[in-house]
């Protein structure tokens, strides 16, 4: 921030396994956000190193960093972020467009995702139309589209009511279930209680982890 340096991470150690649940919490500033950017190579680290699925992420290039997201990384937002000109089923089928599925097979994928988060009917419905829980769900099913190693999730119940964040959370518990990775940005505790670890942050670094 001009000619003052600011340590949004000032030395972190972490290991997320396969298969895991977390939940990072922290006041604003903590540095969980630029935490979560790493995790999903939006940002490089200006030192140290990170590993995901056995790459060294730290000296990867713009294009690489890309395909990773691609390949491995599946990214679920607070405000949803979904194509507003494109239906349920194109929104969801869009990673696979950028993977070169063909058309039909994507297609099929896409509905096959729509069912498992029950918006099997919603296929031609575009996002205006569907309530925040349903457009939660469709951003859900799109972070799956490519089989994702893991979900990272910003926020996800964030702009929802009590009801629909309970739904939403209970879907991402199924997905762990099911052997999704999910490391999850949320300043909601009753919503980081079904996490099976909670990491907490404070300026900077990892003040403890609990479970």
């Amino acid at each position: 921030m001009g000619t003052q340096a600011v340590h949004a991470l000032a030395g972190v150690t972490a290991h997320f396994e396969k298969g895991s649940f977390w939940a990072i919490m922290g006041p604003s500033g903590s540095g969980k956000s630029t935490m979560l950017n790493i995790l999903g190579c939006l940002d490089r680290p200006t030192g140290g190193q990170y590993f995901l699925n056995g790459h060294d992420i730290s000296s990867m290039n713009d294009n690489e960093l890309s395909d990773i997201r691609l390949k491995y990384l599946g990214f679920i937002f607070q405000s949803f972020n979904l194509i507003p000109q494109l239906t349920v089923e194109e929104n969801i089928a869009l990673p696979l467009y950028y993977l070169g599925w063909p058309e039909q097979q994507s297609n099929e994928r896409a509905r096959e995702l729509a069912a498992m988060v029950g918006l099997e009917k919603r296929l031609e419905h575009r996002p205006t139309e569907l309530s925040g829980g349903q457009q939660q769900r469709v951003a859900i099913a799109r972070a799956l589209a490519n089989d994702p190693v893991f979900l990272l999730a910003d926020e996800p119940t964030g702009n929802l009511d009590s009801s629909t964040s309970k739904e939403i959370i209970n879907l991402l518990t199924e997905l762990n279930q099911n052997g999704k990775t999910i490391i999850m940005v949320t300043h909601e505790p009753n919503i980081a209680k079904f996490a099976q670890k909670r990491l907490f942050m404070l300026d900077g670094l990892v003040a403890k982890i609990e479970g």
